[in-house]
């Protein structure tokens, strides 16, 4: 079953936006500039990895190309 509410109304993966935000954050409040060099490759792996599980679940998961075309945006609404 797909769901749908919450903030999967707006977005397909919240979760992944979540994790995004925490590895960004994070050196920030260490104050590691070196740090967000980790943290760039994490976020763009979970870009990727976003792209290739939401293919998947269009192939393997009822109601999921449904839910896709309703819900246009996998990570930030308006862009992507």
């Amino acid at each position: 079953m797909v769901s749908s509410g919450g903030p999967y109304r707006y977005i397909r993966h919240p979760g992944y936006v979540g994790m995004m935000i925490y590895y960004l954050v994070t050196p920030i409040i260490l104050g590691s500039i070196w740090a967000l060099i980790p943290a760039g490759t994490i976020i763009l792996l979970l870009i990727i990895r976003t792209s290739l599980e939401d293919q998947t679940l269009k192939d393997k998961l009822e109601g999921y190309k449904e839910y896709a075309d309703k819900v246009k945006y996998r990570l930030i609404p308006g862009v992507w």
